[in-house]
C-alpha cells in the first residue's frame, strides 16, 4: 500500500494529466472550428454572414496579415471581428458563435479595430495633384453642370447612436434627441471618404467639428483654386479653405434656386455613402453602439475603411431606404464667422453666374 504522500502526489498526478487532456481537447475542437470558418472562406457565399464580398473579405485579411501569427491566427480574428460588426452582438454570444472565450473575443475585436486603424491611410486619403481634374469630372456629372469641375469634395456629417456613457451624457445628445457620436466625412462624386473625423459627442456643431479637423488647421484640403460643397450647417468660406454652401431658403430668385438644385445633386454624394455604409452594417449603426464613446470612434472608423475597400473591390450594395433617416446631421445653429474667416459669399455668386451660363 503507497504511503499517504505518495498517494497524494499520484492524485495530484491524475489530475494535472486530466486537466491538461481536456484543455488538448478543447484546443482541438477550436482548431477544427477554425478548419470549419476558414472552409467557408472558400466555399460559399459570404455576405449572409459576414456582409462582405469573398474578395473583400480576402483583402482584408491580406491587408491586416502579421509578420508572426500567434494563438488564433489572422484569418480567425478578422473572421471574428467583420461577424461581430455585421450582427452588432454581444461578446458572449459571438463567444458561442465561435467556440472561443468571452475575454478572448473582447481582446480580438479591440485589437483588430487598432490594426485597422493603423493601415488607415491605406484606404481613405485625399486624392493627389494629378487626381483632381477626374475628381472634379465627377461631380460635373453628379451635380449636371459643368460650373461644378473644380468641386473635388462634399464635407457632411452623420450621427451614429450609442448607449448613454456614464459620464457627460448630456453632451451626446443630439438635436434629434438621442445619444450620439458624430462622424465628419469629406467624399467624392462616388461617395468614397476621403477624410473622416469620428468621435465628437452629438451635440457639438458641424461647423465646431470642421474647425477642429486637421484638414481645416492646417489648410491642407481642398488646394487652391478647388472648392468643398456643404450643406446649410457650415459657413460659406473663401479662406482659410473655400467651402460653398447653398443659397439661405426660401430662395425667390430662380437663378439661386438653380443654384442650389446643382449644389444639392452634387451634395447627395454624402447621404448616399451614408445610406450605404449604414445598410451594410445595419445591425451595429442603426442601433445604440453597447461600447464606450472612445472604442465607438474606432469602431465607426473602421466601417468607413471597409467601405471604401468594398468600392475598390467592386462590392457594390444599394441604401436601404429606411437608413435615409439621420443618415446626414445638419445643424440648426449657425455660428459666426471668426476672426481668420472670409466669407465665400462671392464666389458662390461667381459659381450661380456660371450655372447660369451653363445652362444656355
Amino acid at each position: 500500500m503507497p504511503s499517504a504522500p505518495v498517494r497524494l502526489s499520484l492524485a495530484f498526478a491524475a489530475a494535472i494529466f486530466l486537466r491538461l487532456s481536456a484543455a488538448t481537447r478543447r484546443r482541438e475542437r477550436r482548431r477544427r472550428r477554425l478548419r470549419q470558418l476558414l472552409l467557408l472562406l472558400d466555399k460559399s457565399e459570404l455576405k449572409q454572414d459576414f456582409r462582405l464580398s469573398r474578395r473583400v473579405m480576402h483583402a482584408l485579411q491580406r491587408l491586416l496579415q502579421k509578420d508572426q501569427d500567434h494563438g488564433w491566427g489572422n484569418e480567425l480574428e478578422v473572421l471574428i471581428y467583420i461577424y461581430w460588426l455585421a450582427h452588432g452582438l454581444s461578446y458572449r454570444v459571438v463567444s458561442r458563435v465561435f467556440n472561443v472565450p468571452k475575454s478572448t473575443i473582447y481582446r480580438i475585436i479591440h485589437t483588430v479595430a487598432e490594426r485597422i486603424w493603423l493601415h488607415f491611410n491605406t484606404a481613405i486619403s485625399f486624392p493627389r495633384i494629378e487626381d483632381l481634374h477626374r475628381v472634379g469630372q465627377g461631380f460635373v456629372e453628379r451635380s449636371g453642370t459643368a460650373a461644378f469641375d473644380k468641386v473635388v469634395g462634399v464635407i457632411s456629417c452623420t450621427h451614429i447612436r450609442i448607449k448613454p456613457p456614464q459620464y457627460h451624457h448630456f453632451d451626446y445628445i443630439n438635436e434629434k434627441g438621442f445619444h450620439s457620436v458624430s462622424m465628419q466625412a469629406i467624399l467624392d462624386s462616388d461617395g468614397r471618404f476621403l477624410d473622416i473625423l469620428a468621435g465628437h459627442p452629438g451635440s457639438v456643431p458641424n461647423a465646431r467639428i470642421m474647425r477642429n479637423s486637421s484638414f481645416y488647421q492646417a489648410r491642407r484640403y481642398p488646394p487652391p483654386g478647388y472648392i468643398l460643397l456643404g450643406d446649410k450647417s457650415y459657413p460659406c468660406l473663401d479662406s482659410p479653405i473655400r467651402l460653398i454652401t447653398p443659397y439661405t431658403e426660401p430662395v425667390s430668385q430662380p437663378p439661386q434656386k438653380l443654384f442650389n438644385l446643382h449644389h444639392s445633386k452634387a451634395c447627395s454624394a454624402a447621404m448616399r455613402a451614408f445610406r450605404v455604409m449604414k445598410t451594410r452594417w445595419r445591425s451595429t449603426l442603426s442601433s445604440a453602439l453597447e461600447v464606450k464613446p472612445e472604442f465607438a470612434t474606432q469602431v465607426v472608423s473602421s466601417c468607413a475603411f471597409l467601405h471604401n475597400l468594398c468600392l475598390d473591390n467592386a462590392d457594390v450594395l444599394e441604401p436601404e431606404d429606411d437608413t435615409a433617416e439621420d443618415a446626414t446631421a445638419s445643424s440648426t445653429f449657425q455660428e459666426v464667422l471668426t476672426d481668420d474667416e472670409t466669407p465665400g459669399d462671392a464666389t458662390r455668386d461667381e459659381l450661380e453666374v456660371l450655372v447660369q451660363f451653363h445652362q444656355k
